[in-house]
Order: structure tokens, then sequence, then C-alpha cells
């Protein structure tokens, strides 16, 4: 049991560092894109990483926050925006909103997904912890967009987007309700939240006006 719980926690910090890094690449694409000094980029990538986990630990109230308590993400993002902004500069061209897109779905499916087991830790109600998910997956990007003076992507009346999140934290919960192997479950709504998001960028999937 203990050792259940221990690769648990090792899957969910291994998902964590991905989905902070695919969320710091949009932001690096995004700040460049806006044309921003290395700070900028850095600032842009640090808020678009940290920024729906944060909200998230608030209102659990769990501290210290997660890229407190993990001082290796914040470094992590730095060693890359000095490396993404030389990087960038050379590949301004390759640099489309089709990667954006990319790098913000998986970030989505990723913490998304992270962000209702993290509530369903504490025994939350599932309702509660899907939408602990939705915040996680989704906020980082808000700001991004905020800051880089754009609408952010939630709130365009665009393709699917925070329902993405939502069907795949449910995706998730209902593989954990069925009592599926914590991976599995874990992958199926990370896997759900990204195809998805994708399905919903290439066929321009929308909700009904």
């Amino acid at each position: 049991m203990a050792g259940s719980y221990v690769g648990m926690n090792a899957m969910l910090h291994t998902i964590e560092v991905a989905g902070v890094v695919a969320f710091a690449c949009s932001g690096f694409i995004e700040a460049r894109r806006k044309r921003m000094d290395p700070v900028g980029v850095f600032t842009v990538a640090f808020i678009t990483a940290f920024g729906g986990g944060t909200l998230r630990d608030l209102l659990l109230d769990r501290r210290p926050l997660f890229w407190v308590e993990n001082q290796e993400y914040p470094i992590l993002i730095f060693l890359l925006a000095l490396i993404a902004t030389p990087l960038f500069r050379h590949l301004r061209h390759a640099v489309t909103e089709s990667a954006i897109e990319w790098a913000d779905a998986l970030g989505l499916g990723l913490f998304s997904v992270t962000g209702t087991s993290l509530a369903l830790e504490l025994d939350m109600p599932a309702f509660v912890c899907a939408m602990m998910g939705v915040i996680t997956g989704i906020f980082g990007g808000v700001l991004r967009d905020v800051i880089c003076n754009e609408i952010p992507m939630v709130f365009r009346r665009g393709q699917l987007y925070a329902t993405c999140a939502f069907t795949g934290c449910w995706v998730y919960l209902g593989m954990t309700y069925l009592q599926f192997n914590d991976a599995v479950a874990l992958l199926a709504g990370i896997i759900s939240t990204f195809a998805l998001r994708m399905l919903a960028v290439k066929f321009d999937l929308k909700l009904p006006a």
C-alpha cells in the first residue's frame, strides 16, 4: 500500500514537471511573438507555468505552494528562458499559432488531471475535484494571454477549451471510481483532454451560442 502511494506521488510529480515545461513553452512562444526581452520571456513563462497551480493550492489551502516546495521548478523555467530566447530568435519563422496550441493543449491535459487528483486526495466532492482540475489547467493560460494583451483562449468564442479540461477530469474521476490502475486513469484523463482540444482546433468544434 505504501509502495503504491509512493509510486502515485512519483507519477504525479513527473506529470507536474511535464505540465510546467509544456505551459512554460507556450509562454515562451507567446512572449517571443510579442518581441519581449529575456526578462519578459521569463516572466510570461513563469506566470503561465505556475498560475493555475498556485490558484489551486490557495483554494485547497495547500502550503507551501507547489513551486515553492519544489524550487527546482522555477530554476528550470529560468534555465529554459536562457535557452529559449536565442533559440526562438533563430526559429522565429517556425514559431506559429499552431506551436502554441500544441504546447497549450499538452499543458492543459497534464495540469487538469493533476489538479483533480490532488483535490481527490483531500477528499473533495467529485464536482469540486473536476473544477479544481479545470482551474489548474486554464488559469496559467488566462494570465499569459492577459499579460500579452490577448483575449484569453478560454473566453474567446472559438474552439472548445475549458470543456476539454472538464471532460478529461471526469474521464479520470470515472476511471478512478471504477478502480482502474492509477497510471491508466491519469493517462486516460490527460490523453482525453489533449485529444479533444486538438480535435476542437482541427475541426473548429464549438459550443452552441
